[in-house]
């Protein structure tokens, strides 16, 4: 059985006289791995190498067997082919599109926006999971923090992705709702068996999702 990531890169970032270096070395068979650490610790860096929106310097990256990034080999697969739903710390929802046309874009090829009243079954489907239907028709600053939230994770996984990669979700959610959405998101993993890569700083994240736990700091595994 393959591992469910294979992540060995290392990446060097320069700012003026300033420079980062990240060098990790991951490999494991659980299908949710939590990175976690402080500010700067190269998380977000590591997330983005994983979805192709950054290439490391050396280094191979595999998800689920299928080789995503090799250097040495020259290989270095484009991030839409990847199928890593990607959910940002901010959502990045796009403030001119209601509800349905943002999920319906994970479906597009990105260069056209969907109708406003798109439906297709998959757009439904993920309506329906999210309990999103009511809100179908507003637009992202009229939804609440949960909202939003449940409308990025349905807008990256009406693609059907290789794996779900989620960079501080619940930041920015208060107590209760960042509770109910932790166990949303552990009820949908076991649903669908997506394997998971979750940044987090928050030790409450890693005892409700579980997982193998891969502190990083200055750029290194600790």
């Amino acid at each position: 059985m393959p591992n469910q990531f294979d992540i060995c890169i290392q990446k060097t970032l320069r700012s003026g006289k300033h420079s980062f270096h990240l060098d990790v070395a991951i490999h494991t068979q659980s299908r949710r791995l939590i990175i976690s650490g402080p500010s700067g610790a190269g998380k977000s860096i590591l997330l983005q190498a994983v979805a192709g929106l950054l290439r490391p310097d050396q280094g191979q990256i595999a998800v689920r067997g299928q080789c995503l990034f090799d250097d040495a080999a020259g290989i270095n697969i484009r991030p839409q082919a990847r199928r890593m739903a990607y959910v940002f710390q901010d959502y990045a929802l796009f403030p001119h599109l209601n509800v349905r046309q943002n999920i319906a874009f994970g479906l597009t090829n990105r260069w056209f926006n969907p109708r406003a009243d798109v439906e297709t079954p998959a757009v439904a489907r993920w309506l329906r999971a999210f309990q999103l239907e009511p809100v179908a028709h507003q637009f992202p600053d009229q939804l609440s923090g949960g909202q939003r939230q449940r409308t990025a994770l349905a807008r990256a996984l009406v693609g059907a992705p290789r794996a779900l990669l989620l960079d501080e979700p619940f930041a920015a959610l208060d107590t209760s709702l960042r509770e109910h959405l932790r166990s949303e998101l552990h009820e949908l993993l076991q649903e669908l068996d997506l394997p998971l890569i979750l940044i987090t700083h928050d030790e409450s994240d890693i005892r409700a999702l579980g997982g193998d736990v891969v502190h990083l700091q200055e750029g290194r595994r600790r």
